[in-house]
């Protein structure tokens, strides 16, 4: 049985850009481009009507920019609509850029620069639908920790953690994988699953990425 397709929404204000990379997502198996929009206001709408499960999303256009409509995407009344996780991969024309910082604080997997390569790019997009970042964990920790300067205090809800799940938020926030948190916490890739998934639902969170934010927004690094 075949996996189904990764559907696409690519969201920038170049047509000539937007059609470049279809060319390149369509010609990749297992992916295609459901839809197309030139601005962030229109991103927004097509998130709701076509359901993609990746968006990605250019930071700067008119309109509305990339961060706004990463925001309005993940506004939790919108999540708790959706059958299914929808991933944004914001896209910049320049390495660690404060827009993109933002934009992983409100739900962003991550970003990449405009100029990746083809493979990068079809990489980013399956490495972000199993719920994974697109950056490096030194890249994230920089922007981090230049977005969240001033910490505020742990939620009760971090209370309610186990020991051993707070072991595993501490290596996810490290970027370890499922396998290398396995070794470390001498437990199977499956607990080591059930323990994330765990971390996620008791912190109200959506994905990994999610968890190595909190961890900066509450100085918990």
């Amino acid at each position: 049985m075949t996996a189904p397709e990764i559907d696409v929404l690519l969201v920038d204000d170049q047509e000539l850009f937007r059609e470049g990379v279809k060319v390149i997502i369509d010609a990749q198996p297992g992916m295609r481009v459901v839809g197309s929009a030139g601005d962030g206001r229109e991103a927004v709408e097509l998130v709701e009507d076509l359901t993609p499960d990746v968006v990605l999303m250019d930071i700067r256009m008119p309109e509305m920019d990339g961060v706004e409509a990463t925001r309005q995407i993940f506004a939790p009344e919108r999540v708790a609509r959706r059958a299914k996780p929808i991933r944004v991969i914001v896209l910049t024309t320049f390495n660690l850029d404060d827009r993109a910082a933002s934009a992983i604080r409100y739900g962003a997997s991550g970003f990449l620069l405009k100029d990746t390569t083809p493979a990068q790019l079809r990489d980013a997009i399956r490495t972000v639908h199993t719920g994974n970042a697109v950056l490096a964990p030194q890249d994230l920790t920089t922007l981090l920790d230049h977005e969240f300067r001033t910490p505020s205090a742990p939620p009760s809800a971090f209370l309610s953690l186990t020991d051993k799940e707070r072991e595993v938020f501490a290596a996810v926030v490290r970027g370890l994988s499922n396998t290398e948190i396995s070794g470390l916490v001498f437990a199977s890739e499956s607990t080591v699953k059930t323990h994330v998934g765990g971390i996620l639902r008791k912190l109200g969170l959506r994905d990994r990425v999610q968890i190595v934010v909190f961890a900066y927004e509450h100085g918990l690094v």
